[in-house]
């Protein structure tokens, strides 16, 4: 078996690796039938890019499904991480925190939104999926915010070295500057998705075309991939 299909074969058999690429394949479909559609051309042409927006669909309603089995892992994480006494720095420690309660707190309110969809209970599922929208948002809001403290310490540590003269804490500190790069990219995508998804009148809320929507997801997508083996994610939406 070739390198790269045994690699992508062990992804699959991980659920957040699965998940991953099942998100990738979803924002992938939502991108080229959002083109597709929005172009003047033949009628089969418009007909595959109807298919690949719904399919894109279900794929999304399949990761909010698999998103109810997600609360103990997240709470997990939070205990693992407890009240930060790991992290040397304040900032990091106090913006981390807030994440983890909106991350906690995201996924009891996308499931009373798909209950609500689903006529498992009462009431109206608007409220439940604006709540759930606007904790993703601020995760990812307090996410960006943490990545560039980090990185301004970085730059601290990595202007120490450079008078020290340590060859191999420089080569891993500049490791670590593009991952926190590479990070507060993915979360600035998902976040102008997140906003997207807003009431309309909030900022760009519903003004993004489909392709625009796959493009964002897209691209965090593919970073989310080149970090596949980072097992303390939990599934973003």
């Amino acid at each position: 078996m070739e390198p790269s299909v045994a690699s992508l074969v062990r992804l699959l058999e991980s659920y957040r690796g699965r998940d991953k690429v099942v998100r990738s394949v979803c924002f992938g479909s939502q991108l080229l039938g959002g083109l597709l559609t929005r172009r003047d051309g033949e009628a089969s042409s418009l007909r595959l890019g109807k298919r690949l927006l719904l399919f894109s669909a279900q794929l999304s309603h399949c990761r909010t499904v698999m998103r109810l089995f997600d609360d103990l892992s997240m709470l997990a994480y939070c205990h693992g991480y407890g009240l930060g006494g790991g992290e040397e720095d304040g900032a990091v420690r106090c913006v981390s925190l807030l994440a983890n309660m909106a991350d906690q707190l995201f996924y009891p309110c996308e499931h009373m939104a798909w209950a609500a969809d689903a006529r498992l209970i009462e009431g109206k599922s608007d409220r439940w999926w604006l709540l759930s929208t606007a904790l993703w948002a601020t995760s990812l809001l307090l996410g960006i915010l943490r990545s560039l403290r980090v990185l301004l310490l970085l730059k601290k540590e990595l202007r120490r070295c450079e008078r020290g003269g340590a060859g191999s804490s420089r080569a891993q500190l500049h490791s670590q500057m593009r991952r926190e790069l590479l990070s507060i990219l993915s979360s600035m995508a998902d976040l102008a998705n997140a906003v997207h998804w807003m009431p309309p009148g909030f900022l760009w809320a519903g003004r993004f075309p489909n392709w625009l929507v796959g493009l964002m997801g897209s691209i965090s997508s593919l970073i989310g991939l080149m970090s596949a083996g980072d097992s303390d994610e939990t599934a973003s939406p």
